[in-house]
């Protein structure tokens, strides 16, 4: 194309984006105005009246998100139609809802993606917008099935992968790579597994793919949410803005450690205790330490009934535990059946000597009439009650389990290793939220506590309703006193707004706030990252949360550090979905440049031989550099890198142990990526066994375009590769 040539397209490009823009604030404006009609809509069911403004609610969140980057792209077809793609679908109403802009999760939109020279899909160009926020700065074409055709389809690509990193994760909506998008639209409705290397995108790729879903499967998936669990919260906080920029808000983020409300991890656990709990070996240590809480009384316990005393002994305590275990019930549930049995056994006994010289069992109505007065005595018995609460206690899971782990011999009368005891058994671990969460089924409910808290929630309810029905007499001015005070009823019309929007905005929030904040509710999708970290009882949990068994899965095994976590996804996943799972691979690493791979690939062949290392898509010109340095010298070291990227353009950081000054450790750093990355110490982080070897590989490969190391000690071979400096650390 010659220059006017392209200058002429340009302006003609500009001016068919200008005019979505102009249609998306039409379609804003018309939004808004349904919105605020719907509120104040007279003669409609509540109900009815309430779907509606949160449907025009999230629609009008979808509309505010799209506009930097609205349209991204155009297809010509080889029978001359155009398409122009974008975030959101755009149509035409005067022209019989002709489409202006497709959705790029819409069929038609998936030739975008995938066209190629040797399989260009019907497809003649594809042309890629280069814009700034609503400003089309540039375009690139990309000629399909003609030689010397313009070859620039890479040309947004690697722009964006060689742009600075901002403060969280972009989307890719506008560079999205074939590989990448046979993921995102897979019809599959078990478990799909992401496997890749450092930089592979796996974890956007899920994103999208969760945004897709919500695009083909809105009115299913919407009503319970997707669910996003990832490994410390600074990953999630570095991922979510990509679903909301995708138009997409009704998702849980949560780590591991958030999966049990409430619930405040204080603790870690060394090696042997996390792959010990980790183990589906617990689920018998849990089971035997709820019996071992299920005991019989050492010495009988006398109880005055009526006139008489009886005697709860170890026979009767049996006989009720037998019954009680024997029901099926959870322990808090089954509690009911030990009280039935043992207040039988000692009411037969009470009405057998009260009335041993008058009453017969043919006197039923007697007989149960002296039953009554006897159950209404052991209702009110101090001494009858803490025996049943020291023979079979109502036990949340926190009270079973923190006493567990403080006791050796409780820890070895339920078979449990010694390595679980700790002195504060309520210093919570990540590794004990799966084992809480399991207790919960297998406790069952307090029905008491649970009465006392719905009491209380309806009476909250009742005085909310009282509330509004207050409000509502208060604004139900007659038209007279309206007409008299015209400002005075506009306030009011506004307060009334106010207070819908605010109604509003606080059902639009929910659904995430009411499934963060219950530990029985249930999602639609699941998405798992860093998965080959989690153990066989933290997939227990993540399974109870998703019934129907619909997951997307990211990890690397490469890249596990947990002894507890997987070493093979079949492991993991074929006794919940045999058969249901699929595997896919991601070969290419977007993030780190050529020349830091090469030595992350020197590292990886060490530790993991057999695994073969994503191939970097571009090179940074910039070689990845080592410098050793004294203990003196270390702080002024770290000191000067983080001055020096302190003027540049983009993120840093430096990682090491966390004795290190200004240092965080990989751990942390999981699903993140960084413009510059200084690692501290690798020969530290290497000592720790094959953890400390993936921990080292997460570390190098954070970078996506410079990566310095400082070391104390020798340098590990694995890394000899770099290029050794001397005096500042800049390059």
């Amino acid at each position: 194309m010659s220059t006017q040539g392209y200058d002429e397209e340009l302006r003609s490009e500009r001016s068919y984006v200008a005019g979505l823009y102009a249609r998306l604030d039409a379609e804003r404006a018309r939004t808004k105005g349904e919105y605020e009609a719907a509120l104040g809509a007279n003669g409609t069911l509540a109900m009815e009246r309430d779907v509606e403004v949160r449907a025009l609610a999230r629609q009008m969140r979808r509309l505010d998100v799209v506009d930097n980057g609205l349209c991204f792209g155009r297809l010509d077809t080889d029978s001359g139609e155009r398409r122009y793609i974008g975030r959101i679908g755009l149509f035409d109403e005067d022209d019989d809802y002709e489409p202006l802009l497709l959705d790029w999760r819409a069929p038609a939109s998936r030739a975008f993606y995938v066209a190629t020279a040797v399989s260009p899909e019907d497809m003649r160009r594809r042309r890629q917008f280069h814009t700034r926020g609503r400003h089309l700065a540039d375009f690139t074409d990309e000629v399909f099935g003609r030689l010397g055709g313009d070859e620039h389809g890479d040309a947004a690509l690697l722009a964006a992968v060689n742009a600075p990193r901002g403060e969280g994760m972009r989307d890719i909506v506008a560079t999205i790579q074939a590989e990448q998008d046979e993921i995102i639209r897979l019809d599959h409705a078990g478990v799909v597994v992401i496997e890749g290397g450092p930089g592979t995108g796996k974890t956007v790729v899920a994103l999208h793919r969760v945004a897709y879903l919500l695009y083909t499967q809105r009115e299913r998936m919407e009503r319970h949410g997707v669910l996003v669990v990832g490994p410390n919260p600074a990953f999630l906080h570095h991922i979510g803005q990509v679903l909301p920029s995708l138009g997409e808000s009704d998702v849980v983020f949560m780590t591991p450690g958030d999966l049990v409300p409430g619930l405040r991890v204080t603790a870690d656990d060394g090696p042997r205790a996390a792959w010990l709990k980790g183990s589906l070996a617990m689920l018998d240590v849990l089971a035997a330490a709820i019996a071992d809480r299920q005991r019989l009384p050492e010495e009988p316990v006398p109880i005055e009934l009526g006139d008489v005393t009886v005697r709860i002994d170890a026979a009767t305590a049996e006989w009720a535990r037998e019954e009680a275990r024997s029901s099926g019930l959870p322990h808090n549930e089954a509690r009911a059946v030990f009280t039935e049995i043992v207040t039988y056994v000692l009411t037969e006994r009470a009405i057998g000597r009260i009335g041993r010289d008058w009453l017969t069992r043919d006197d039923r109505e007697a007989w149960e009439d002296l039953r009554g007065d006897l159950l209404a005595q052991l209702a009110e018995d101090e001494l009858f009650a803490a025996t049943l609460e020291r023979l079979w206690p109502i036990l949340t899971p926190e009270s079973l389990l923190g006493p567990l782990y403080e006791s050796r011999e409780r820890l070895r009368a339920a078979g449990a290793d010694e390595a679980l005891w700790r002195a504060d058994g309520d210093a919570w671990t990540v590794s004990d939220v799966p084992l809480l969460d399991e207790l919960v089924d297998l406790l069952g409910r307090d029905k008491a506590a649970e009465q006392a808290v719905d009491r209380a929630a309806e009476r909250e309810r009742q005085a909310e309703a009282e509330y509004a029905e207050g409000v509502m007499d208060i604004m139900a001015l007659d038209r007279e006193e309206q007409d008299e005070d015209i400002g005075l009823a506009a306030e009011n019309l506004l307060f009334a707004k106010d207070l819908a929007d605010r109604f509003v905005e606080q059902d639009t929030r929910e659904l995430v706030e009411r499934a963060a904040a219950d530990r029985d509710w249930t999602y639609r999708h699941v998405v798992v990252d860093e998965a080959q970290e989690l153990s066989e009882m933290d997939w227990r949990v993540l399974m109870r949360r998703c019934p129907n068994r619909s997951f997307t899965v990211v990890g690397d095994l490469a890249q596990r550090r947990s002894e507890a976590g997987a070493r093979s996804w079949g492991s993991m996943l074929e006794r919940y979905v045999p058969g249901r799972w699929e595997y896919r691979s991601l070969t290419v690493n977007y993030r780190t440049p050529a020349e830091i791979m090469a030595v992350a690939a020197s590292l990886l062949a060490e530790f993991a031989p057999g695994v073969r290392p994503p191939e970097s898509v571009r090179s940074c010109g910039v070689q990845p550099w080592s410098r050793a340095v004294t203990d003196g010298e270390l702080t002024t070291a770290i000191a000067e890198f983080t001055r020096e990227e302190a003027g540049r353009e983009g993120t840093s950081v430096v990682i090491g142990p966390r004795d290190v000054p200004g240092a965080v450790p990989a751990s942390e750093t999981k699903g993140l990526e960084f413009d510059a990355v200084l690692v501290v110490d690798p020969e530290r982080i290497l000592a720790d066994g094959p953890r400390g070897a993936a921990e080292l590989y997460v570390a190098l490969t954070r970078a996506t375009q410079r990566l310095g190391v400082l070391h104390r000690d020798p340098l590990p071979s694995a890394l000899t590769g770099l290029t050794a400096i001397a005096g500042a650390v800049s390059r």
